[in-house]
């Protein structure tokens, strides 16, 4: 008999459950059926900044598989079909056609929830007015491409974190004047530790954004349903055009109405198979939890490398198969015109947070051979744990090559290595390409003297 898997959610994770089950399974013992509320599958989210800026020409280029595509595999898509209701004692969801109206009963066997992830909105008088978006879609990227071909000027976002950074970079691009607004003191303020962020507001200002640190937006202005200003505790900033960036909420709404247990850090728990509490279903992506490697805490985070890691991992066990998700330790970089940022791990206030005895050391470094032409300056920050030496997190500001270093640091941190160990590894060498020692290896023999 044939079984059946549905996928609610045709992105990032439930694509590549759906494209690994249908490698293990053929069609005749899995059928596979995916529903999208939106009118696309399989994009690039984290590329939309960049389509925005002009950056990436073509919208087209974000999409790694249409739905026509998904089907000359053998995925059955279904775009602009919302999924309402989920029946874990008859297995079976309620979908609505978007486009005809109607609504139906679907079977299944097993069940994938990959409903991603909503965008922060607070309540704000005016949040609905024309010109205000969140940048989560291609859709939303069509809508702020129009409002820029339609004479906007004057940007705000709101957020100094990943997407804000981004954001702001490419509307600079565009030509717009950009005001940056930020309830923390600092930007990256929830990513990075302070001393870690005046070069990335260094940066800022001195590519010409207008950046305003320690402000709430209170509401935005408008007339005619057309955003004029955005109102803040500091004053009122003229705009035309409204970028907010505020973050992301696991999607667990269906979840929740099902009895699928939802955790304390507000996501779908799950095992390291992708399985629910309610037996027959598995979830995977931004509306999931996950193991904090160096914590053991659940944590959401939300990151496409994950959310692909863990749809494969939902798709093999689905199919019968044997895998697991490891954890996360929420290794991630940007940039903002030529400053590089990345971190992994713990920062400072975390690991106290989490009751390490930590400490933490910064390394001025250089990208290349002092001599060499084109070396770039960078700061590293580790973060140990006081005695022992393990490495708990690590956070890179710098020049072009600073920021892929992280994914060195990020490797060490995953097979719990001590700072001692990291300053003696052997890392490659010439002068176009670092020091005779490297920043990761100064930045760790500092950290191992001060231990």
């Amino acid at each position: 008999m044939t079984r059946r898997l549905v996928i609610i959610g045709a992105d990032a994770a439930g694509m590549s459950a759906a494209a690994q089950a249908r490698r293990l399974a053929r069609p005749d013992a899995l059928e596979i059926v995916a529903f999208e509320r939106g009118a696309h599958t399989s994009y690039a989210a984290c590329g939309l900044p960049y389509l925005v800026g002009g950056f990436v020409s073509d919208a087209a280029k974000l999409v790694a598989r249409s739905p026509e595509e998904h089907r000359a595999r053998g995925i059955d898509v279904h775009i602009r079909h919302e999924v309402l209701g989920i029946d874990p004692a008859a297995s079976t969801v309620t979908v609505r056609d978007l486009e005809a109206g109607r609504e139906r009963t679907e079977r299944w066997d097993a069940l994938l929830i990959a409903t991603g992830a909503t965008g922060v909105m607070p309540p704000w008088p005016g949040a609905d007015a024309a010109g205000v978006f969140q940048l989560r879609t291609l859709d939303d990227a069509a809508a702020v491409e129009a409002r820029i071909a339609a004479g906007a000027r004057r940007a705000v976002v709101v957020g100094a974190g990943y997407i804000g950074l981004e954001v702001a970079e490419g509307l600079l691009a565009r030509g717009l004047s950009v005001t940056v607004v930020e309830r923390l003191e600092a930007p990256m303020g929830a990513t990075l530790d302070a001393d870690m962020s005046g070069a990335v507001a260094d940066a800022m200002r001195a590519a010409g954004v207008d950046l305003r640190l320690g402000l709430s937006v209170q509401g935005f202005e408008h007339e005619g349903g057309e955003v004029r200003a955005v109102r803040t505790d500091g004053g009122t900033i003229p705009a035309d055009l409204v970028v907010v960036g505020l973050g992301v909420r696991p999607a667990v709404g269906l979840a929740r109405e099902a009895g699928i247990r939802i955790g304390d850090a507000g996501g779908i728990v799950v095992d390291s198979a992708m399985r629910t509490s309610v037996p027959g279903i598995w979830a995977a992506g931004d509306c999931v939890e996950s193991r904090h490697r160096v914590t053991g805490a659940p944590v959401v985070i939300a990151l496409g490398t994950h959310a692909n890691r863990q749809g494969r991992i939902a798709g093999t066990t689905i199919a019968g198969g044997e895998a697991g998700f490891q954890g996360v330790l929420g290794t991630a970089i940007t940039r903002f015109g030529e400053l590089e940022i990345g971190r992994t791990g713990l920062g400072e206030r975390e690991a106290a947070a989490a009751g390490f005895d930590a400490y933490a050391t910064i390394t001025q470094a250089s990208s290349r051979a002092h001599y060499y032409p084109g070396a770039q300056p960078m700061r590293l920050k580790l973060v140990a744990e006081r005695g022992s030496g393990r490495l708990l997190g690590a956070q890179i500001v710098g020049g072009a090559e600073a920021g892929k270093r992280i994914d060195v640091l990020a490797t060490a941190l995953w097979n719990r290595m001590t700072v001692q160990e990291i300053g003696e590894m052997d890392l490659s060498y010439a002068p176009p390409f670092s020091p005779v020692w490297d920043p990761v290896l100064l930045a760790a023999g500092r950290a191992a003297a001060e231990r």
